[in-house]
């Protein structure tokens, strides 16, 4: 696992983006850390749980589905090639599979997981964002990755 550590100022909610201001209590924070990595370090998530969360997140990434930057040159398929899936083919199937995965997590919790998981928010930005009552996210959180560990069939 990669390490950034930084020094920020501890709130009641949490590590801030801010630098400690003198005389108040700080903590070391790794901020190359993921925010489903550090719910799961301190005991808010299961094994499962963070695993279902990290596979969400590889099928997100193959499906590319945060857009790209630049033109694709992946080969074209030529008959008689390696079996398996080509690229293309790959980047469908992450995609079916995330969809399919989001889709069971259902309307109401499929929100907090993308913020989460896929865009790296922490859950009190997430909250934030979605006018949610503080602290109200990990709740919903394990409960939409409880139901993407069923959908990958994880527990």
């Amino acid at each position: 696992m990669r390490r950034h550590l930084v020094t920020r100022e501890l709130t009641s909610e949490g590590p801030s983006a801010r630098a400690p201001r003198s005389g108040g209590r700080s903590v070391t924070v790794n901020i190359a850390e993921s925010p489903l990595t550090w719910l799961h370090s301190r005991g808010h998530l299961t094994d499962i749980q963070l695993f279902a969360g990290e596979k969400l997140r590889a099928d997100w990434e193959a499906a590319q589905l945060s857009g790209g930057l630049t033109m694709r040159w992946d080969p074209v398929r030529v008959s008689g090639g390696e079996r398996g899936l080509e690229p293309g083919e790959r980047q469908i199937a992450a995609r079916a599979r995330f969809d399919g995965a989001v889709k069971l997590a259902g309307p109401g919790l499929s929100d907090v997981l993308w913020r989460v998981v896929c865009a790296g928010e922490t859950l009190p930005d997430a909250e934030r964002a979605m006018a949610w009552p503080v602290r109200s996210g990990k709740l919903v959180l394990r409960l939409a990755l409880d139901r993407v560990a069923e959908y990958y069939r994880l527990g």
